[in-house]
């Protein structure tokens, strides 16, 4: 895989030409930013921004009275490409809060295997409807816990609103011990680019080390094999990362989601 041919089409059609991830948000070109704007359970935030030394301290400031005027908390994705090399020190200037980075990894299709094998007593539950979005939701508190913070839930409605609206643009399956969901995963279309992302793969912690993450991924691998995508692409953290470059991932960059709440 030619590393800068992947990125520059990675950054160019991921991120400078994005398309909505949700039915109910809209992307935006103001200015000097890409940006998407939604619901309250929606993604909202800066995907890619053209400025520098001179222009970067009131374009971020654009962007705060923007989504404060909305009552949105936001996120600037920064990569660490970014320019310029100071944004990181700027954003967190303005009241951003950072949170852990992940490794955008990305991984040519037709090289991945395309067969889940299973731990006994997994099988996986294709998600379709409401209670499949509801399973998704408790795998994923499964996996990281019941914060107070509702991110189960607000999963469950996220993927429910994509079936239901746009049922072409996301694929989710979810990994069931009996009739325990104990994880949750999805494929994210972008039609017109070569990129599918995926989403999600926490487990519960007494399944882990059994192969569902790995078979999550080739069930997913297999759908954009299917739809024609010549690539996969993942915001690894550091839990996943080790386990995607042994299937075949490559790291492109370094993404932290800056974060700000009005």
């Amino acid at each position: 895989m030619d590393h800068e041919a992947v990125w520059a089409a990675y950054d160019r059609q991921i991120r400078r030409e994005a398309r909505t991830d949700s039915p109910g948000a809209r992307v935006e070109r103001a200015g000097a930013v890409v940006r998407q704007t939604g619901a309250e359970h929606d993604w909202n935030g800066v995907h890619w921004a053209d400025i520098d030394e001179t222009t970067a301290d009131g374009v971020i400031a654009e962007q705060v009275r923007y989504y404060t005027s909305l009552g949105r908390e936001f996120e600037w994705k920064l990569h660490s490409h970014d320019h310029p090399a100071d944004l990181a020190d700027r954003l967190r200037a303005a009241g951003f809060v950072p949170e852990p980075p992940e490794t955008v990894m990305v991984a040519e299709v037709a090289g991945l295997s395309t067969e889940p094998e299973l731990p006994e007593g997994i099988t996986l539950l294709p998600v379709t409807d409401a209670a499949g979005a509801r399973l998704m939701g408790d795998a994923h508190d499964a996996a990281f816990g019941q914060d107070g913070a509702g991110l189960g839930e607000r999963l469950a409605a996220r993927v429910l609103t994509q079936l239901t609206e746009t049922p072409d643009a996301v694929v989710a399956v979810v990994a069931m011990a009996g009739d325990v969901p104990v994880c949750g995963a999805r494929i994210e279309f972008c039609p017109g680019t070569d990129f599918a992302g995926l989403w999600g793969g926490g487990t519960a912690p007494q399944w882990r080390g059994k192969g569902i993450y790995r078979a999550l991924i080739a069930y997913r691998t297999r759908v954009a094999a299917e739809r024609g995508y010549r690539y996969l692409q993942v915001d690894a953290t550091d839990d996943s990362r080790p386990i995607l470059q042994r299937l075949g991932f490559a790291p492109l960059s370094v993404t932290t989601p800056y974060v700000y709440r009005p």
